[in-house]
């Protein structure tokens, strides 16, 4: 198999990744994709930062030892704390990209945001990640950011576009600190399947940045680059789970219309 045959490795801890993988074989059919969801130890926003770097580590040597050939981090909180410890395991062998610099870059380059909200879990929050790469590049920017927990849990259970989620997404949103913002980054990768509802939220024009078509975006642009772009799909995608959840088959074959097997794999036996 030519390297630009092998596969791109994609994880996060649930479903909450398939708008990012989604995304890729949207804009990058050719590709064939190895998913890993996390679903034993979902949420990654209420575990210890210890913790997420360790599943972080064991999912990349997983994806490396699957031939991938670029390995995309689809976690906010995975890239907020298991990036640069994944980086350094993989020592430059293969692009690893992560959710949060592409989509920062992305508010850099729109000069018309001037007020920056964030919702994302605990761990991504608690990091300031965002915060402080946006500030790092633009100190004159505002940045407002909020946990709100009890969304990814919700999603991955199948709750969205209903008065459970209504209820749950409005009480976070009506918090002072993002009534003045212009811009929203939706800073965990399940968000995008509540997006409508965010932007039912809000009586007034606001940007909504949804990371799952920024990052596809910089996928093939890091693998035009290297030039590692595929010519045409020589094998079916590949969706790995370390426990079986009924929200996460019926997500995967939402976004993926080709029959999907799910494979059990559990790599901390």
């Amino acid at each position: 198999m030519s390297k630009t045959e092998q596969a791109i490795g994609i994880f996060d801890s649930g479903i909450g990744g398939l708008t990012v993988a989604n995304a890729i074989n949207t804009l990058l059919p050719n590709e064939q994709l190895i998913y890993f969801g996390d679903t034993a130890h979902m949420p990654y926003g209420d575990k210890s930062p210890e913790a997420i770097k360790y599943y972080s580590l064991k999912i990349g040597q997983f994806l490396m030892d699957q031939n991938c050939k670029a390995i995309v981090i689809a976690c906010n909180t995975a890239s907020s704390l298991g990036y640069d410890d994944l980086n350094t395991m993989i020592k430059g062998k293969i692009p690893i990209i992560n959710v949060i610099d592409p989509t920062v870059d992305y508010i850099i380059s729109h000069k018309k945001l001037k007020n920056i909200g964030v919702i994302g879990t605990k761990a991504t929050i608690k990091s300031n990640v965002y915060a402080r790469k946006i500030k790092e590049k633009k100190e004159a920017l505002n940045v407002e950011s909020l946990a709100t927990p009890l969304l990814a849990p919700m999603i991955e259970e199948g709750f969205f576009n209903n008065n459970i989620s209504k209820t749950i997404i409005n009480s976070y949103l009506s918090k002072t600190k993002l009534k003045k913002v212009d811009a929203l980054v939706l800073a965990c990768t399940h968000y995008p399947l509540i997006k409508k509802e965010i932007s039912e939220f809000y009586e007034r024009d606001i940007t909504i940045l949804d990371s799952a078509e920024i990052v596809a975006e910089y996928v093939k642009k890091v693998l035009s680059k290297k030039n590692l772009l595929a010519k045409k799909r020589t094998a079916q995608h590949k969706f790995y789970v370390s426990d079986f959840t009924s929200s996460f088959e019926k997500s995967t074959k939402l976004f993926f219309k080709e029959k999907i097997h799910l494979e059990l794999m559990n790599l901390w036996k």
